[in-house]
């Protein structure tokens, strides 16, 4: 089960369970808990207003062409590389850069995108909405899952 857990900074050997801690209080070592985490989207923290997910995408793969019209997204890279692609129309994506780790990514609402990881290893992500994009205490293991 060393997938659902992290290692927690304040004592090596106390593994903290990966679940969503939201709406109370939480602090957590993000970059540690997201280059551990294998799920393909887990959500780490929902709040009334802004959700934390963390994902993990397969090498060759990509989280989906998809839009949020009502909110805006930031994506942070934690280790891998990829290629992200925004658009105002699904089959106009006109804008496009390389992403790296420590990249930052900031998506407006109403703009199509998808996040290509073209690395050998899976990209390690955490994504901020606000508000809330997911149920309350998702997880998703496989890209399939979250697509079902």
């Amino acid at each position: 089960m060393s997938d659902d857990y992290i290692i927690n900074p304040r004592s090596p050997k106390e593994l903290i369970e990966l679940k969503d801690y939201g709406p109370a209080p939480f602090v957590i070592n993000i970059k540690a808990a997201t280059r551990q985490n294998d799920y393909y989207r887990i959500a780490l923290w929902t709040g009334e207003y802004l959700q934390l997910t963390l994902m993990s995408i397969k090498a060759g793969d990509d989280i989906g062409l998809e839009v949020h019209p009502d909110h805006d997204q930031f994506i942070r890279i934690e280790r891998g590389q990829g290629i992200i692609k925004m658009g105002d129309r699904k089959d106009q994506l006109d804008f496009q850069e390389k992403v790296y780790t420590d990249y930052a990514i900031f998506i407006p609402a109403g703009k199509w995108h998808n996040l290509i990881n073209t690395g050998r290893r899976p990209l390690k992500l955490y994504s901020i909405y606000a508000p809330p994009e997911h149920p309350r205490g998702t997880v998703d293991e496989t890209k399939e899952d979250a697509e079902k």
